[in-house]
């Protein structure tokens, strides 16, 4: 949703709280507290009462969502996802709170952190059917260089950044990505870990997975994967070979890390990860500012 859009559509807190209810309620009234649907509303106000009498709770529709108990108005909180969704390589929370006037860049990260939240496509699982690519990336800074000394940081696979492991269905661009974690060899990417990722999205085997030359790849054809593989060491295609499409992706997250973020802490790199992800797959999508919404409400902000 653009910014005129929203403008136009939103003009108001109550126009922002009626969209609210018709996106959580279908604009019939549940109880958070007990589940009833039998409520009053109090003339001239946006709370209800539960006609419950084992409950009998007073409640507005942003009780138990993302928005509730925020002393920031929900015009400026559709304004935050319609910036969030549009700005392709993320916003600063500096540039949120400058942006939507906000009173301190603790709010605005607040808001940014609980928005990601909802940046969740709930199951992935229906889209990587065909040709699938399959790819490792290492998220953190550039090493330090000091004048007069060879940099002898390590890149690639061989650095101390956090690896992100990312699946890419070549056709309807529909993209993964989870952070690896340690197992219990104190590895991170271990074929074990690659595989389960890649189930957690494939329901059943793709027509063709594409992969580097890694050797972590190198059950995939014994597990009975159509398994092509291109050695990035003498060429980057193969034919239809390659891994092109979800190092694209890599690009713009990197992008966004480096000029926008410049530095993201391993606790909530998957959060960063999952904003990445929603909008590159969302990107075509009109229903994205919705998808939000709806996620918000089901999430709670603490």
């Amino acid at each position: 949703m653009n910014i005129a859009r929203l403008f136009n559509d939103f003009k108001t807190q109550d126009d922002c709280i009626k969209h609210l209810e018709l996106v959580r309620w279908n604009n019939k009234p549940v109880c958070p507290y007990c589940k009833s649907t039998k409520s009053s509303k109090f003339k001239g106000s946006r709370y209800y009462t539960c006609l419950n009498n084992k409950c009998g709770n007073s409640y507005s529709v942003t009780v138990g969502t993302l928005f509730h108990d925020s002393k920031i108005g929900l015009q400026k909180w559709f304004l935050a996802i319609s910036l969030i969704l549009n700005a392709k390589k993320g916003i600063s929370a500096c540039q949120l709170m400058r942006d939507l006037d906000i009173g301190s860049y603790k709010t605005a990260w607040r808001m940014l952190k609980l928005i990601r939240k909802a940046m969740v496509d709930n199951d992935m699982r229906g889209y990587f059917t065909n040709i699938v690519e399959m790819d490792e990336t290492y998220i953190g800074g550039k090493p330090p260089k000091f004048p007069g000394k060879v940099n002898l940081a390590k890149r690639g696979r061989g650095t101390k950044k956090q690896p992100v492991i990312g699946v890419m269905d070549r056709d309807n661009k529909k993209v993964y990505a989870k952070v690896a974690t340690v197992d219990k060899d104190g590895r991170k990417l271990s074929g074990k870990q690659l595989m389960e990722v890649l189930e957690e999205v494939c329901i059943n085997k793709p027509i063709a997975l594409m992969t580097d030359e890694f050797t972590g790849y190198s059950s995939f054809k014994s597990k009975g994967y159509n398994h092509k593989v291109v050695d990035h060491s003498k060429q980057f295609t193969k034919g239809f070979t390659h891994t092109n499409t979800i190092e694209s992706f890599w690009a713009i997250l990197k992008r966004g890390v480096y000029g926008i973020y410049h530095k993201i802490s391993a606790k909530y790199l998957q959060q960063y990860i999952n904003e990445f992800c929603f909008r590159y797959n969302n990107r075509d999508e009109t229903i994205a500012f919705d998808s939000i919404v709806l996620n918000a409400t089901l999430l709670s902000s603490h």
